[in-house]
């Protein structure tokens, strides 16, 4: 692998000695994914889909805390004939005209546990009524009102809610871990795809370099009558369809650099050369960790155990609304009424108002029944999905696992075979110099060495790959033994 290496960096620096006068700036797998995490398009879409559960979150919880609100009506001017009914039971028409004025201050608290709210207002109303010639005023005043209203047997969402809301923003959070893995993946694809064209580049450079020597070497064996025509068109038609390559492998590089740099968003015209990202360590991952790991940081189990909430809720909801039901409403308060502002508020007299309203299902047919089992069959579909979901999440894991642990033989062994077909190669090549082989066989020798360099890359490119897609589903780094975490209070700050 050593001589691999010292290989691939050769090559590296004969593509940009081309162009001396561009800055060149050299990126390992590490920057490139360090930039995408965070100026990628991908990376700041993720960061305001979390903001933006957070302060969902964030609602619902204020939504629990004690509201402050007032309403008001400054003024309200009538003039209007309007019915009237005498002492003897007769209709008359009478002329109304006054104006109105009203405010009313209101403390309002959820109760979550019982799902009823209880209030406290006070409140003020004044009315001018206007006649030919004069006009009087009149105060109402409610010093204080205390009540509270309570459904006795209906559906309670702030029970469920309770349970719920914490677990989606708790999956929201591991989502942007997700996607923050998502975007590594992502810029992994990317990385490999621009270093894999400035391979094909330097390959197809120096096959044209090579292809150029043995076409002039094979002219003067030629002439001399060493070797048949044949060999020499073979050589000239290699050599031609060598600088083809290279002209296609200049477009790749070109396009796979912009749709790198595209992708980190970089603006300056700078040329990138891509370091060859060898892995420092091969750490074997155990399934069982994985799976630990997996069942205790995956969004999916959390939004297993959502769904599974969620079809209980729609049951308990299903059945309180189709059924018996009831609500208490009480207040208790102050009343007074005066001429004058200030008389308004002496010695008001007191208020009481209870009810209960009831509804009682009699006869519908047995349309209540049926959403009621509607509910409790797609909660056991959904009981169903989850089991089943949870089986496959867990095979899921065991793949993973197994192809990481695959991967990492078989990029030795890609390793190996490229070091291999290189040698093969500039053997080949001395031979044929030598006339011990056929220009057959040199071809077969080019091809093998171009393929087994490509396969390299390829194998580095997987094994990356499936590092990345195991830390996405396990949210852990498995060469620092840690799970993976970030400051979200900074990525939410107001």
């Amino acid at each position: 692998m050593n001589t691999k290496i010292i290989t691939i960096l050769f090559i590296f620096s004969l593509s940009f000695s081309i162009n001396s006068f561009a800055q060149q700036r050299d990126l390992t797998l590490e920057d490139v994914i360090n930039i995408a995490k965070e100026q990628s398009p991908d990376a700041l879409i993720a960061q305001h889909q979390l903001r933006a559960s957070y302060w969902e979150f964030k609602t619902y919880r204020r939504s629990l805390l004690p509201s402050l609100s007032f309403d008001g009506t400054i003024p309200s001017i009538n003039r209007a004939f309007k019915a009237y009914t005498t002492s003897t039971g007769a209709e008359e028409y009478v002329d109304q005209s006054y104006t109105s004025y009203s405010g009313n201050l209101r403390l309002n608290k959820v109760i979550g546990l019982t799902g009823g709210n209880i209030f406290l207002s006070s409140g003020l109303q004044r009315v001018d009524n206007f006649y030919d010639s004069t006009m009087t005023n009149n105060y109402l005043s409610t010093p204080i009102n205390l009540g509270f209203r309570q459904p006795l047997f209906n559906y309670n969402p702030y029970k469920w809610d309770k349970q719920i809301e914490p677990l989606k923003y708790q999956a929201a959070k591991r989502n942007y871990l997700e996607t923050v893995e998502q975007v590594s993946l992502t810029a992994v694809n990317y990385f490999f795809n621009l270093l894999s064209a400035q391979i094909d580049q330097r390959v197809a450079q120096i096959n044209v370099s090579n292809y150029d020597t043995l076409y002039k070497i094979a002219q003067g064996r030629y002439v001399s009558g060493k070797i048949a025509e044949n060999d020499l068109l073979q050589l000239e038609l290699n050599f031609l369809n060598s600088q083809s390559a290279l002209e296609n492998a200049n477009l790749e590089l070109e396009n796979t650099t912009f749709r790198l740099k595209s992708f980190l968003r970089i603006q300056n015209d700078e040329n990138i050369r891509l370091i060859i990202p060898q892995p420092k360590e091969f750490a074997k991952v155990e399934y069982e960790l994985a799976l630990e790991q997996a069942m205790n940081n995956s969004s999916d189990i959390i939004d297993f155990e959502r769904l599974l909430l969620e079809s209980r809720a729609n049951v308990n909801q299903a059945k309180s609304e189709n059924g018996f039901n009831a609500n208490l409403y009480a207040v208790f308060g102050l009343m007074g009424n005066a001429l004058t502002f200030g008389d308004a508020y002496v010695n008001p007299g007191d208020q009481q108002q209870l009810s209960i309203s009831l509804e009682v299902p009699i006869l519908d047919w047995g349309m209540r029944k049926g959403q009621v089992k509607m509910a409790e069959s797609n909660a056991d579909l959904v009981k169903t999905s989850v089991e089943q979901k949870r089986i496959d999440f867990s095979q899921n894991i065991f793949l993973l696992v197994s192809e990481y642990n695959m991967q990492q033989n078989q990029l030795v062994i890609a390793a190996k075979s490229d070091t291999v077909a290189a040698k093969s190669y500039n053997a080949s090549k001395n031979r044929y110099l030598i006339g011990k082989i056929s220009v057959t066989d040199l071809n077969i020798a080019q091809t093998e060495k171009d393929k087994a360099t490509i396969a390299y890359i390829r194998a580095l490119q997987t094994f990356w790959r499936n590092y990345f897609e195991l830390r996405k589903i396990t949210l852990y780094d498995f060469y620092q033994k840690e799970p993976l975490d970030v400051d979200f209070d900074q990525i939410t700050a107001d």
